[in-house]
């Protein structure tokens, strides 16, 4: 019984069942056939209506979201926003089962954009209940189950449809099965007793001197973000930064060396000030111009990226219909993702100086992943998209690392989480913006062929890149906004509905990009 009990106060216990839990609520053997199943006889929508009326509505639920997802995420120390994501992904499945029609689908795509917000407090729970020196092993263990998860699920569905072992509606209730552990997991996890923000304890060090540079395990951890393409990613979320170059600004929710003496929690200060705390940090991080342009970059890039891998599907179905052709979406999905995390994972091993190099292997690699963007687009053969679709990801979940890192390596945790946030809520405000103009019905809603080349041509006549001083970034930039309509439409890592946050959360990730609920 003492071992029992021993082995509950270890950060062990609720990194184990966090990780439960992220495996099976990953694990969605449908998602890389979602266009299929919505456009075959079990649902019989059209392909416009999935792509110009239901999948927007995912978009636009996410960000309306976001900001408060994430405040009260903290405020409630993540475990009951866990648990509510996992009953979100539940309620996701069990309307994609059961419901049918255009409104039911997009009041199903509302839900799971709450889910996809509610991502963020994944990995924030691990931050409130592990010590910052087990922080990196910590999250290395939480971004791989998570991986892990949405590639078993990739293979289990190209292995139940390949085969015919499973009907799309009973792989749903398998499904249904799967997240249900992941809630029963979500719902034995130890209440956190402090937070990032509202409810500060002693014991956790915000920041180190601002003499000091960021530490090995530091860096690590900010690798680690990157190594996890789906969720996502990744999404991500809290990550931990390096020291802080700026002097504090002194008041509790300050990120330089504060402490709350005797334990008590911060809780008392309001909403009010920590907003303001917030906007005090946001102004200090952008007025440094570096940052300010690999932000801008990054915000850019994921928006290309989650449009491009939200509505992928829809191009593979437009190139060879699923009715005369036996797909391998499942299979694509689950080798994209592993690649993406290896390249992402390389680079930690990869001694080279980003900071002088990093701008030329922007602009380098952007131009293959265009490329790999014209030729998914253009060529008109499955297994030339499938394979640009590989390569395109993977030279994503390399670059995106890199910037991470960048940003990260003068920063503390909390205005990392910070910047990490904006970027990402930037990078879905342009999603918005874009998914309202291009692809929704309300828009133009153009369909996918004419859409990519009505983008082209208007990024050939934008003189986008005379905002930057920095012509790699610009290129890079340009390449990824283009990308975000050149893909469109085409279901991510499934589809607005499956895409996982990572990515994607206020915090992170990225990753691991906002998945279904297959």
């Amino acid at each position: 019984m003492q071992a029992l009990m021993r082995w509950r106060a270890d950060w062990r216990y609720p990194t184990t069942l966090l990780c439960v839990s992220g495996f099976f609520s990953t694990v969605k053997p449908l998602e890389p056939f979602l266009i299929p199943y919505l456009t075959g006889p079990d649902k019989n929508l059209t392909t416009e209506q999935v792509n110009n009326e239901v999948f927007p509505v995912w978009t636009y639920s996410y960000l309306s979201v976001l900001v408060p997802v994430f405040l009260l995420t903290d405020w409630l120390r993540y475990k009951p926003v866990v648990v509510f994501q996992c009953a979100s992904l539940f309620a996701t499945t069990a309307m994609i089962r059961w419901v049918e029609g255009v409104p039911a689908m997009q009041a199903m795509e509302f839900v799971y954009g709450v889910a996809t917000a509610c991502e963020v407090a994944y990995f924030s729970y691990i931050y409130s209940v592990v010590d910052l020196k087990r922080y990196r092993m910590a999250t290395s263990y939480a971004r791989s189950v998570q991986l892990l998860g949405y590639t078993v699920g990739s293979v289990l569905g190209q292995l139940l449809v390949s085969f015919d072992l499973m009907s799309y509606n009973n792989i749903l209730i398998f499904t249904l099965v799967l997240i249900t552990v992941a809630i029963c997991a979500s719902c034995l996890l130890p209440m956190p007793q402090r937070s990032m923000f509202f409810h500060r304890k002693d014991g956790w060090k915000a920041a180190t001197d601002g003499n000091e540079t960021p530490t090995d395990e530091t860096r690590d951890a900010i690798g680690d973000t990157g190594a996890s393409p789906v969720r996502r990613e990744a999404t991500g979320n809290n990550v931990e930064g390096g020291a802080d170059v700026e002097e504090s600004a002194g008041n509790g929710l300050d990120v330089k060396g504060s402490k709350i003496e005797n334990g008590e929690s911060v809780s008392a200060d309001t909403c009010g000030k920590v907003l303001l705390q917030l906007w005090k940090d946001f102004r200090r991080c952008y007025s440094s111009r570096e940052l300010l342009y690999w932000s801008l970059w990054w915000a850019l890039a994921t928006c290309g990226y989650n449009q491009t891998v939200n509505y992928v599907q829809v191009l593979w179905e437009h190139v060879q219909p699923s009715q005369n052709f036996t797909i391998y979406n499942g299979g694509v999905e689950a080798v994209s993702n592993l690649l993406g995390a290896a390249t992402a994972y390389g680079i930690g091993f990869t001694e080279v100086r980003w900071e002088q190099w990093g701008e030329l292997a922007l602009g380098g690699f952007s131009g293959l992943g265009s490329a790999a963007l014209f030729l998914m687009t253009f060529v008109g053969n499955i297994w030339m998209c499938y394979t640009g679709y590989v390569i395109f990801k993977s030279l994503y979940m390399l670059l995106i690392t890199i910037a991470m890192y960048q940003i990260a390596a003068d920063l503390t945790m909390e205005r990392y989480a910070l910047v990490f946030g904006a970027n990402n809520f930037g990078a879905l405000a342009l999603q918005t913006v874009l998914t309202s103009i291009v692809v929704d019905s309300r828009g133009l809603g153009l369909g996918i062929i004419p859409q990519v080349s009505s983008r082209i041509v208007e990024k050939k006549q934008s003189r986008f890149m005379e905002m930057f001083q920095r012509p790699l970034i610009a290129s890079f930039c340009s390449f990824f906004f283009h990308s975000s309509s050149s893909c469109m439409p085409a279901t991510s890592q499934s589809s607005p509905l499956f895409f996982r946050s990572g990515e994607y959360s206020l915090f992170g990730n990225y990753e691991e990009a906002a998945t279904p609920t297959s």
